[in-house]
């Protein structure tokens, strides 16, 4: 299919005909049309020159007139907005030691995986040791914590100082975040045995200088626990978010020493809870789950009285629904000696570390105490219900181990004050009061 198109105009105005650019040329089999008069009826003027013969053009020129009428400009780039952004490649970073390995284990590469055993191995060295270790993650850094840890074994305490952290992630929509840090001690973590500093609010950099006291520590317990150190973010609207944590074997803290730590957050996979767990035995922990006390026992020679101290509890057992009791201790010195030989603590509200420093006396001659036993049990305060058992622990010639030690150093030092923290057992009391 094709069209025929007549020349353009040599003049600028149209021409006095409209039509004439419109007709198209005569075909082969007419020349004439009807209404147009013969040849014969005038001799033709011969100042007039013969139409050209038309141009004839395919479809596609057709459509591709006027298409393109100027040349063609470059599309703008975004280098010509944004001087920073670079057409030329950029060289790529060298990969990391931990991709590699990742990349031979893929491989199928038997030396690449021993490999990536032994660099694990050395990361957790270095965990334990305090030393910086670098995220899970290869492609998220969620900063770094700076800590000091000091165990006094005199008075079974292990005290944490957070100092600061550097560089965690953003958490909130403003690119800030308000962290604070809640320890743990592992395994059994629980609210029981839950430290927390204060919230610091719109930072990335928070600074506590907070030194946080654990209670009833020993020296055992500083060869089996793990301390858990979690930054969070908090989020008074919605639940508060995990930014990342770190872990310290306590084996390696020693007496006296106060170690410092510069640690790298991590994801730590919960896996590593659950074999800590399997280690110890079942029933330390549910030992350790009841809760201490912390006694003090003398026997004062001018009074000839035994004086019975309250100090305080850790770690016990939450009783109520919110996770935490209302503790008070009762004590009985035992045979019964009626009204004389029993005395309650104040309730504390609310808590599962409670601080009593309460002292009551007991009046008998020294040659009688070493037949008597001290029964001191720790309940739950329940309001217009029976109080909660959680735990006891009986002193005498009749225990054993530092319940024993403590009562015998009692009658034989008389005058001096002999305090021992105890592990509360579900033994030492039958019913409530």
């Amino acid at each position: 299919m094709s069209v025929s198109k007549p020349p353009p105009p040599q003049s600028h105005f149209p021409p006095s005909n409209p039509s004439s650019h419109l007709s198209l040329p005569p075909s082969s089999s007419s020349s004439l049309s009807p209404s147009s008069p013969p040849s014969a009826a005038g001799p033709p003027s011969p100042a007039v020159p013969p139409p050209p013969s038309p141009v004839k053009i395919s479809m596609q020129e057709h459509f591709a007139i006027n298409v393109c009428p100027g040349p063609i400009l470059p599309i703008p780039q975004i280098s010509d907005f944004f001087p920073r952004f670079h057409d030329f490649p950029i060289t790529p970073l060298p990969p990391r030691e931990k991709q590699i390995l990742k990349d031979k284990d893929k491989d199928g590469d038997g030396d690449g995986e021993k490999d990536h055993k032994r660099e694990r191995e050395r990361e957790k060295e270095k965990e334990e040791n305090g030393e910086f270790v670098d995220s899970d993650d290869d492609d998220t850094y969620l900063g770094t914590l700076e800590f000091n840890l000091l165990f006094d074994q005199d008075n079974n305490c292990l005290h944490c100082t957070i100092h600061k952290a550097k560089g965690l992630k953003a958490m909130d929509s403003n690119g800030l975040a308000d962290p604070y840090v809640k320890l743990h001690l592992l395994p059994g973590a629980s609210k029981a045995n839950k430290l927390r500093t204060k919230t610091l609010k719109n930072t990335l950099n928070p600074v506590w200088n907070e030194t946080l006291i654990y209670h009833g520590i020993t020296a055992a317990d500083m060869t089996t626990k793990t301390l858990r150190l979690c930054v969070c973010d908090m989020d008074r609207l919605g639940r508060n978010e995990f930014i990342g944590e770190v872990r310290v074997a306590l084996k390696k803290l020693k007496e006296g020493e106060n170690k410092k730590y510069y640690m790298g957050l991590e994801r730590i996979a919960q896996a590593r809870e659950g074999n800590s767990q399997a280690v110890d035995p079942g029933s330390l922990v549910a030992e350790e789950e009841r809760g201490r006390i912390l006694v003090s026992l003398m026997y004062c020679t001018e009074k000839s009285s035994l004086v019975v101290g309250i100090i305080r509890c850790a770690h016990l057992a939450a009783m109520d629904s919110n996770g935490y009791s209302d503790p008070f201790v009762k004590i009985i010195l035992q045979p019964d000696m009626g009204k004389k030989s029993k005395y309650k603590t104040s309730v504390k509200k609310k808590t599962l570390n409670p601080e009593f420093n309460e002292e009551f006396s007991y009046e008998l001659p020294h040659d009688q105490l070493a037949k008597k036993t001290l029964e001191i049990s720790v309940w739950d305060y329940d309001l217009g219900m029976s109080n909660d058992f959680i735990g006891g622990v009986e002193l005498g010639i009749n225990a054993k181990g530092d319940r024993l030690k403590q009562w015998f150093e009692c009658l034989k030092y008389k005058g001096k004050k002999v305090e021992y923290w105890h592990t509360l057992t579900q033994q030492g009391a039958a019913s409530s009061d």
